[in-house]
């Protein structure tokens, strides 16, 4: 087994590397008023912005020409004023809550891990997204999480906190994954497991296609949160939170493990949901708060 399976996160985080500052460059773009949690981010390489899911089951596209805007909801209660003042856990299991969104770039449709109400899809055109499955191996999903799209195949992945990674097509990979994310290259998905503090690589492709290996664990206090890959670079951002204090440690790394950059964000985003990058600016997601987080690199 390669030197990559025994890095820590702690380690990675320590490393001698680029160090980026949190500084004048972090911008706080508001959500539309009574929307909060931009929990998880798509990008549309032909578009300028972004898509995010919040409370309330709605899907927002935002344009620096128009703001935000509503572009798919996961159910017909979604744009009810009651998805937005009912409280949590009501207002998710009524409207639903996107927790995980990415596109599928050649059909141009956006996938969504919605975290109770199950995997769902919407057209390129948005509107309604359409469910694809709330079960696999006839038990229901429980707390959907992460997701990506293989950018070779098209195959969806997605995790639950509470139990496995799972290929579109419903086949169990991995148990304990909270976020996930596939290669650029489509050869292996790289797997956050918050509650046993490390990151799994499972491979797609190869000769160890099949299997599984550590790619990196946690420290005690960090639970890796979520990992996504930086477009076509083989690169990719982790994101950590410490339960106690949720001081954030973000550290980007190769497909070998190696710490390219970090960035400390301690006190600056509630409960850190994801770290995404795109067309030079980091996009930082949260279960709460009610603006994006953006840096501009």
């Amino acid at each position: 087994m390669s030197s990559l399976s025994t890095i820590s996160l702690l380690l990675l985080l320590s490393l001698v590397c680029a160090v980026i500052s949190v500084d004048a460059s972090f911008q706080s773009l508001p959500l539309p008023i009574l929307m909060s949690g931009p929990q998880s981010f798509a990008f549309n390489s032909t578009e300028k912005g972004f898509y995010t899911g919040v409370s309330g089951g709605t899907i927002l596209k935002y344009t620096p020409e128009k703001g935000f805007v509503t572009f798919a909801r996961i159910t017909e209660s979604s744009n009810s004023l009651l998805c937005y003042v009912l409280q949590e856990p009501i207002s998710s299991k009524r409207c639903g809550r996107p927790a995980g969104i990415a596109f599928n770039e050649k059909t141009g449709e956006l996938y969504v891990a919605d975290a109770l109400l199950g995997l769902h899809v919407v057209s390129p055109a948005g509107g309604l997204a359409v469910k694809i499955a709330d079960g696999v191996d006839g038990n229901p999903f429980k707390s959907l999480n992460g997701l990506d799209v293989d950018p070779t195949t098209g195959i969806v992945y997605f995790t639950s906190l509470s139990s496995h990674l799972s290929a579109y097509q419903m086949h169990l990979l991995l148990r304990g994954a909270a976020g996930c994310t596939v290669s650029s290259d489509g050869s292996f998905v790289l797997v956050s497991q918050f509650t046993k503090n490390n990151i799994k690589r499972y491979w797609i492709k190869g000769p160890k296609a099949g299997s599984s290996e550590d790619f990196s664990n946690s420290p005690s206090r960090l639970h890796p949160s979520s990992i996504r890959r930086i477009g076509s670079t083989g690169n990719f951002w982790i994101a950590a939170v410490q339960r106690v204090t949720n001081q954030t440690a973000v550290a980007k790394v190769d497909s070998n493990g190696e710490v390219i950059q970090r960035i400390y964000v301690p006190l600056l985003y509630n409960f850190l949901s994801e770290v995404n990058e795109f067309d030079g600016s980091l996009y930082f997601g949260s279960l709460t708060e009610r603006y994006v987080g953006i840096l501009k690199l």
